[in-house]
């Protein structure tokens, strides 16, 4: 059993002790904390609390907003919702935050509580060390009976997140209903079975078969939207009739394509596609994270535009966009961040962008992913002992590829002619994560497993030293 404090929150698995797992004694210290640190930085005494579909979701809000009440702040619940949902009704309320009770891509036993600002965005790093600080010290007082904050439920957010997608001038509402998609959706049992169907049809699209749509958080795979956990939504299309599928995880901040004849469109290739349409009608930078795939920095470059990256991680993302002023940005496992809208991945505001450029392409999925680069991604990790300095080995490695571009910014990048290469260090755990990019996946997995074996070699020598 697992519980995992970090900078952007709590997580863990349900059941066990207090420290180990996510109970609830740790979910009120770390609402406690959170709490204290936002009177402590702000005025606006609101929280604005979401989930999504898992059974231990409407608990956990419970227990935190409570707790957040016992320290005279006011909440408003919008029960089953998605994280940009909540993102976006932080600002419409004006409240001081946000909390989202949602695990993300992991599995139904694990549950965590994702902080926001009052801007809606994840909180930086320097606000979530204060927020451990705060938990560790049990630094906080609760208020007299007649100072408890007051609760609310407001259920219509995600309607007027959609609403506020279709104001988009780049969503385009006639030319998206006028293609007649059918379109299959797997939104593994989360509240993508809410909001997806709503904007489809909001959209116009009448022909839609919902695989796994109803939210009562019994995930029917592992919901993570990677290939090997979309075979059913895979085979379905497989058949034929459709004209596209969609998949969104539990919290609907991921979006995965797949095309008509039942082939993966590609996580890493949701934000080119999105970017690609975005920079036709409104050129500007772009930023991904250093472990996205480089045809975005390709595209944007032959658009004549400027290109960066950053550090893993919504909050890099978004700190970069903001530097360089991009019109798109997001990371590679499908996270689409539209600052037009707000400054958060939000699936459904790529699904109304991605289906405005597929139909005014007038090109099945097929054709339109043959624009774009075949690029094959290894994703890998090395567990190491724990007293190993991973950072040792990191500059190791650094040094021993130094006649290459070589980035330092998050862990180790190695830029090739056609490939590159990242190493990052796990802060939770003794492993290195080496993701790899080439042509072909055959060498994409060489090359991580060449950078395996060089840390295999540099642990060795180390010990035998």
């Amino acid at each position: 059993m697992t519980l995992i404090k970090s900078i952007s929150g709590i997580r863990g698995t349900l059941g066990g002790k207090p420290g180990d797992t996510l109970s609830p004694l740790d979910v009120v210290k770390f609402a406690a904390a959170y709490g204290t640190w936002l009177k402590d930085n702000t005025d606006k005494h609101k929280v604005v609390i979401g989930r999504d579909a898992r059974p231990s979701g409407e608990m956990i809000t419970k227990l935190a907003a409570s707790t957040l009440q016992a320290l005279g702040i006011d909440i408003v619940d919008l029960e089953l919702s998605t994280t940009p949902t909540v993102e976006m009704a932080v600002v419409m309320e004006e409240a001081g935050g946000g909390i989202v009770i949602t695990a993300s891509h992991n599995p139904i036993q694990w549950n965590a509580l994702k902080l926001l600002n009052h801007k809606g965005e994840f909180i930086s790093a320097a606000d979530g060390e204060k927020i451990l600080e705060i938990a560790d010290q049990e630094d906080f007082e609760f208020v007299e009976t007649k100072k408890i904050g007051e609760y609310s439920v407001d259920r219509g957010y995600i309607q007027k997140h959609i609403e506020a997608i279709l104001e988009l001038p780049l969503v385009d509402k006639e030319a998206i209903a006028a293609k007649n998609f059918r379109i299959t959706l797997d939104c593994v049992n989360s509240t993508g079975g809410i909001a997806v169907p709503m904007l489809l049809h909001t959209l116009g699209v009448k022909e839609i078969n919902a695989m796994y749509c109803e939210p009562n958080g019994q995930f029917p795979h592992n919901p993570e939207p990677i290939p090997e956990n979309l075979r059913d939504i895979s085979r379905e299309l497989e058949n034929g009739g459709y004209d596209l599928g969609i998949v969104v995880d539990p919290d609907v901040d991921r979006l995965a394509l797949i095309c008509e004849d039942g082939a993966m469109f590609g996580e890493e290739f949701t934000l080119v596609a999105v970017a690609d349409y975005i920079l036709q009608n409104t050129p500007g930078a772009t930023v991904s994270n250093l472990s996205s795939t480089k045809a975005l920095k390709e595209l944007t470059e032959k658009a004549e535009q400027t290109y960066a990256s950053s550090a893993v991680g919504e909050v890099n993302v978004v700190t970069k966009m903001k530097e360089i002023n991009a019109v798109i940005g997001g990371e590679g496992n499908g996270g689409i961040i539209y600052p037009e809208l707000h400054y958060g991945r939000d699936a459904l505001v790529g699904i109304a962008l991605f289906l405005t450029y597929l139909a005014k392409s007038d090109m099945p999925m097929t054709r339109l992913r043959g624009k774009y680069p075949k690029y094959q991604i290894s994703k890998n990790k090395i567990s190491l002992t724990p007293e190993i300095d991973t950072d040792a080995i990191l500059k190791d490695i650094q040094e021993k590829y130094k006649a290459h571009n070589v980035i330092t910014i998050d862990g180790v990048k190695i830029e090739f002619e056609d490939s590159w290469v990242h190493l990052r260090k796990s802060n939770t755990e003794p492993i290195i994560r080496i993701y790899a990019e080439a042509e072909t996946m055959s060498t994409a997995d060489n090359l991580a497993n060449k950078i395996i074996d060089d840390i295999r070699e540099i642990v060795t020598a180390k010990s035998d030293s």
